[in-house]
C-alpha cells in the first residue's frame, strides 16, 4: 500500500475505527436494557433474550459471508453498506416497536441490524491490512482495539443513564449520527481497492451451509439452559449443525472458490494462530459471564458497583491495547504475544484464589491483569493472521477473526455455565448443603462451583501460553513487496 496517501490515513482509521466502536458499544448497551424491554413489552426473560439472540445467530451466519463477498467486489462497498443497514436497523429498533407495539418489529430489526454488523465486522481488520502502511499497521490495530475496549467500556454506563432517563429506544437511536458520520468520511477517504479475486464465483452452497450450520450450532448452545440439553429441540438443533458443518467442509474442499480456504490451516503457523484466538476467547468467556454472578451473590455488591468494578478490564485493555501496537513494529507480534499469555495466565491464577472476604481491589486487580493480558493478545495475533495469507484471501481472514471471537465466546458461556452447576450441585451434594442452610454456608458452595470453573479457565490460559511459543513470525511475500 506503499501508493496510498499518508494523509489520508487517520480519517480511514477513524472510519474502521467507528465501526468497531459500535460493534463493542452494542453488545453491551442493549444488555442493561434488557429489563427495561422485558417490561414494556410484559415479557419473560426468556423470550426477551431473542433481542441480543438472533442478533449474534445473525451475525454468525453472515460474516463469513461477507468476507467472502469482500475478497470478489471489493472492501469500500460491504463496508459502506454496512454502515447504512446498521445505522438503518438501529433506528427501526427503536421506532417500530413503539409504532407498532409488536415485540416481532423489534427482533426484526435487530436480524437486519446483525446484517450490517456482520459486514463491519467482517472486513475491518482487512481494510487495516490493505491500506494502512506496513510500518503502522501494529499501531492502527492497538488503535483500533483500544476503540472496542472503549465502547465495551462506556456501554453499560451510556446504557443505563440513557435507559433510566429517556427510554431503552435510545440505546439504538445513539448508533444514527455515529453512523452517518461514518459513512460521509468513509465514502469520502476509503479507496476503491482492485482486488485480483474479482472474477472469481461465489460459493452459494457454501454460504448456506454456514449460515445455517453456525445458526443452528448457536441457537443450541445459547439456549441449552433455559429449554434443556435433553429437549429435542436443542438435540435437534445440536445435531442438524453437526452434519451442515460437516457438508461444509466436505463443499469447501471440492468448491473451486470455497467461502472458507480450508487449505490455509495445513499450515501450522496459520492453524496455531487461529486457534489461539479461539482459545482466548473461549476460556475469557467463563470470567465475562460468571464474575458478575461471583460479585453479586458471593462478595454481595450492587449491580451498578459491580458494572464499574468490571470496567477496570476494558480499561486495562485500552492501555496495552495501544503500547502493543506501539511495540509491535519494533519487537515483533510474537514477544507481545509470550508477555500477554503470561498476563492473562498470572490473572487467571489470581482469580482463582477469590473467595467470600476477597477485597474489592483484589478483584479490580484480577480484572486489570486479564485485561493487560487481553490487550497484549489481540492486536498482535489479529496482524499476524491477516499478514500471514495473501491479498485474495483478505476478507476471507478478517472474518474469520472476528467468527472466532464471538463464537468462541457465546458456546463458552453455555460450556462454562454448565461446568458451574455441576461443580456446584456436586459440592452441595456432598457436604448436604440445601437451600435452609446457612448464608455463608451456601455462599462457600456457591465459591466452589466458581472455583473449578475458573480452573477451567486457567488451563485454557496454559494452553494459550505454550501455543505463543510456537508459533512464528511470517509475512506473507504480498506484502513484503508492497514494502520494497
Amino acid at each position: 500500500m506503499g501508493s496510498q496517501d499518508q494523509h489520508h490515513y487517520f480519517p480511514l482509521l477513524l472510519s474502521i475505527s467507528l465501526a468497531i466502536f459500535m460493534g463493542s458499544l452494542d453488545g453491551t448497551i442493549v444488555n442493561i436494557a434488557i429489563p427495561s424491554i422485558s417490561e414494556s413489552f410484559s415479557l419473560s426473560t426468556s423470550a426477551v433474550s431473542w433481542v441480543s439472540t438472533i442478533y449474534l445467530l445473525v451475525m454468525a451466519g453472515c460474516v463469513l459471508i461477507f468476507g467472502k463477498i469482500s475478497d470478489i467486489i471489493g472492501f469500500k462497498r460491504i463496508f459502506l453498506t454496512g454502515f447504512v443497514v446498521f445505522t438503518i436497523g438501529s433506528f427501526t429498533c427503536g421506532t417500530l416497536p413503539e409504532l407498532t407495539g409488536s415485540f416481532l418489529t423489534l427482533v426484526g430489526s435487530r436480524a437486519f441490524q446483525g446484517i450490517g454488523g456482520a459486514m463491519l465486522t467482517a472486513i475491518a481488520p482487512a481494510m487495516v491490512n490493505a491500506y494502512i502502511p506496513m510500518e503502522k499497521k501494529g499501531k492502527a490495530m492497538g488503535f483500533i482495539m483500544t476503540v472496542a475496549a472503549l465502547g465495551t467500556a462506556i456501554g453499560p454506563t451510556v446504557g443505563g443513564i440513557l435507559t433510566e432517563y429517556l427510554s431503552w429506544n435510545w440505546i439504538f437511536f445513539i448508533n444514527v449520527p455515529v453512523g452517518i458520520i461514518a459513512v460521509l468520511i468513509g465514502q469520502r477517504y476509503i479507496p476503491v481497492l482492485a482486488l485480483s479475486s474479482s472474477h472469481e464465483s461465489f460459493d452459494r452452497i457454501g454460504a448456506v451451509l454456514i449460515f445455517s450450520g453456525l445458526g443452528f450450532l448457536l441457537f443450541g448452545m445459547s439456549e441449552g439452559d433455559s429449554i434443556g440439553w435433553t429437549s429435542p429441540v436443542i438435540a435437534g438443533s445440536l445435531t442438524l449443525a453437526f452434519i451442515l458443518l460437516a457438508l461444509f467442509v466436505r463443499t469447501e474442499f471440492r468448491a473451486p472458490y470455497p467461502l472458507l480456504e480450508l487449505r490455509l490451516f495445513k499450515d501450522r503457523n496459520f492453524f496455531c494462530l487461529n486457534l489461539i484466538m479461539a482459545l482466548l476467547f473461549f476460556g475469557f468467556s467463563g470470567i465475562n459471564y460468571l464474575l458478575p454472578f461471583y460479585l453479586k451473590y458471593v462478595g454481595g455488591y450492587s449491580t451498578s458497583t459491580s458494572g464499574l468494578i468490571l470496567t477496570s478490564l476494558s480499561f486495562a485493555m485500552m492501555v496495552t491495547g495501544l503500547l502493543a501496537g506501539t511495540l509491535y513494529a519494533r519487537v515483533g507480534g510474537r514477544r507481545i504475544a509470550n508477555v500477554g499469555a503470561f498476563l492473562l495466565l498470572v490473572g487467571y491464577f489470581l482469580i482463582l484464589q477469590l473467595h467470600v472476604n476477597t477485597t474489592l481491589w483484589y478483584v479490580v486487580l484480577c480484572l486489570a491483569m486479564i485485561g493487560f493480558g487481553l490487550g497484549f493478545m489481540i492486536t498482535p495475533i489479529s496482524s499476524m493472521i491477516m499478514s500471514s495469507v495473501a491479498k485474495q484471501y483478505q476478507g476471507m481472514a478478517s472474518s474469520l477473526t472476528s467468527l472466532e471471537r464471538f463464537a468462541p465466546l457465546t458456546i463458552g458461556i453455555a460450556v462454562f455455565n454448565a461446568i458451574f452447576i455441576q461443580g456446584m450441585i456436586l459440592i452441595a451434594t456432598e457436604y448436604g448443603v440445601t437451600r435452609s442452610a446457612p448464608m455463608y454456608i451456601q455462599q462457600r458452595a456457591l465459591t466452589a462451583g466458581f472455583d473449578l470453573t475458573f480452573c477451567a479457565t486457567f488451563i485454557f490460559g496454559i494452553a494459550v501460553l505454550i501455543l505463543t511459543f510456537i508459533i512464528k513470525e511470517k509475512v506473507h511475500p504480498d506484502y513484503l513487496e508492497d514494502s520494497s
